[in-house]
């Protein structure tokens, strides 16, 4: 199955733990990393203020794990890199977030696929317009370019690129 996750960072060496959580994508069973993003610093949205700046991406993989076990084992590479969830939307050391996984719609009490504001932030929609500017959303029906040209502008001179190849996965 191919997924998107969303990967992000703003507390502690942001690089080297996005680095880390990449080598734990890519050294894991029953997943393997197709294509990263380029690296976006962006301002954080929500959440207290005064908190740092986010270093975002997305990567493409391909996995045989269910849904439910993909957000373990992001969950899992998470506390491996000291991930606490003290506050909402705020600070953190990492945080992964799976965006789609193929065309499944799904809401529980766990997983919401596709996640449920990735159509409204653009430090999600710009890096995976950079890996699946096609990829349609299957609950809006449109596609990723689409839905970022329907941003507002006000928020584009918070993302800027940080870094296009950053990591040893496959960058698009």
């Amino acid at each position: 199955m191919r997924a998107y996750v969303a990967i992000g960072a703003n507390l502690g060496d942001r690089l080297a733990t996005l680095r880390a959580a990449i080598d734990a994508l890519a050294n894991a069973e029953n997943l393997s990393v197709h294509a990263t993003s380029p690296l976006y610093e962006t301002a954080p949205v929500g959440g207290p203020e005064d908190q740092p700046s986010f270093l975002n991406a997305v990567v493409q993989v391909e996995t045989e794990l269910s849904a439910h076990d993909l957000l373990d084992f992001l969950l899992s590479v998470e506390r491996e890199n000291n991930r606490t969830r003290d506050v909402r939307w705020g600070p953190r050391t990492l945080d992964l977030d799976i965006l789609f996984y193929g065309d499944l719609v799904t809401v529980d009490s766990r997983l919401e696929v596709p996640h449920p504001r990735l159509h409204q932030r653009r430090f999600v929609l710009q890096p995976l317009a950079d890996i699946a500017p096609d990829l349609v959303h299957p609950v809006l029906g449109k596609t990723v370019t689409e839905l970022l040209a329907g941003l507002p502008d006000d928020d584009i001179d918070d993302i800027v690129v940080f870094m296009d190849e950053w990591s040893a996965a496959p960058c698009l």
